[in-house]
């Protein structure tokens, strides 16, 4: 299970880390290459799209063959993908390579591959807390990678800072060797009791997993639309650079925290109250934001509020998916909730280009969000937790 946990989590730091700094590069690679803020947005907006469309199948053959190759494939793919965006001249090669590329780079790197291999190898009774440690390191991956990406942005320049962090993405390949596992072949797929196609009517048939998938739309909107669009918005309003890099790194520190602790309260708690919790106090929080008067210290204590909130949705989800359907299937049930979340990152970062770009203000976007978070959570309130008794799912639904 160390291994396990180590080696999940380093990848997850590495790929988490890279993808939460893209908000960074807006500014420079937009003024260099004079585009819009909605083209760079909409780049980000297929990446996020094709990440959550890929992972479902990045999570069936990991399901059925393990994570290994998949990792391995996405570190690769993660590295071509960065290089390739230093080198696009284009709008069409920009969105082909930070957005195609990179979508599926992260689909094989990121939280449905590698909470599939802990829910296989950590017990029941551990493993929200496990997977609570994975989304945590993708935090930590943040906290550490986003201040490392503006300095190399403002110390070599935005196309060297991302060949250097596409050979730093190799690292995941030999990592992904800690995370082997060899009784996974295709032959042990035919002994489970479910085949992908029974798993998939019984999943989407069960009003719980669709209350996640809604869910966890919001959560796509409200982290991809901060992540990507804050950074701008904060220079808009007047402030450097460096405080929007100190704001994502507080978001990514205080994620440690929040995601960690939502691991250890997803063993005590029920789920659903704590994705309830997570959505109103986002909502809350973005609320108080936008009524107090900007400042650095505003936008750090608005930081460290949400970083408690970013991806403690994470664990809670992935933990309640397995609870429900068990863990032959986890990586491709995660996929297809991940892709809902996927979606909401989609129009979130999307909308933000847009709006601003006709309105000249994200302020519409942002009461958006607040809306997204109240509705978020009224509907993670019924949802049902209990574990699915096989032959009886339609019943219990």
């Amino acid at each position: 299970m160390t291994q396990v946990l180590v080696c999940g989590a380093a990848i997850v730091t590495l790929s988490m880390g890279i993808r939460h700094g893209f908000g960074l590069w807006l500014q420079p690679i937009t003024q260099s290459q004079g585009w819009s803020r909605e083209t760079f947005a909409f780049a980000i907006a297929i990446q996020n799209l094709v990440w959550g469309f890929s992972g479902i199948f990045a999570g069936m053959v990991a399901d059925r063959f393990g994570a290994f190759k998949v990792i391995v494939g996405g570190a690769l793919l993660y590295a071509l993908g960065l290089i390739g965006m230093a080198g696009a001249t284009t709008p069409l090669v920009f969105s082909a390579t930070a957005g195609v590329l990179i979508g599926m780079a992260q689909a094989g790197t990121t939280y449905a591959v590698i909470y599939g291999v802990i829910g296989r190898n950590v017990s029941a009774d551990k493993r929200s807390w496990a997977m609570g440690i994975a989304a945590a390191a993708g935090s930590f991956g943040q906290f550490l990678m986003v201040p490392t990406e503006g300095f190399l942005i403002s110390s070599s320049g935005w196309k060297e800072a991302l060949v250097i962090l596409g050979l730093a993405s190799l690292m995941m390949v030999p990592l992904a060797w800690g995370l082997r596992e060899p009784g996974l072949t295709g032959g042990a797929a035919s002994r489970r009791e479910q085949t992908i196609l029974q798993a998939l009517r019984e999943a989407f048939k069960y009003p719980s997993f669709q209350l996640l998938m809604a869910g966890y739309f919001v959560c796509g909107f409200q982290v991809v639309f901060i992540g990507v669009h804050m950074p701008s918005y904060l220079r808009d309003k007047g402030l450097s650079p460096q405080v929007a890099s100190y704001a994502l790194a507080l978001i990514g520190l205080f994620n440690v925290f929040g995601t960690y602790a939502a691991g250890v309260l997803g063993q005590k708690l029920p789920k659903r109250n704590i994705l309830a919790f997570i959505y109103l106090a986002r909502a809350a929080a973005i609320s108080v934001f936008l009524l107090a008067p900007l400042s650095p210290l505003s936008v750090y204590v608005f930081s460290a509020v949400m970083g408690l909130l970013w991806l403690s949705t994470v664990p809670v989800t992935n933990a309640t998916v397995a609870q429900i359907f068990g863990v032959t299937h986890l990586s491709m049930l995660s996929g297809f909730v991940f892709f809902s979340h996927q979606i909401g990152s989609f129009m979130g970062v999307w909308l933000g280009g847009y709006l601003y770009d006709r309105t000249g203000s994200y302020d519409v976007v942002w009461y958006i969000a607040i809306a997204l978070g109240v509705v978020a959570a009224l509907v993670n309130l019924p949802i049902k937790e209990s574990t699915i008794i096989r032959g009886t799912a339609a019943q219990g639904a």
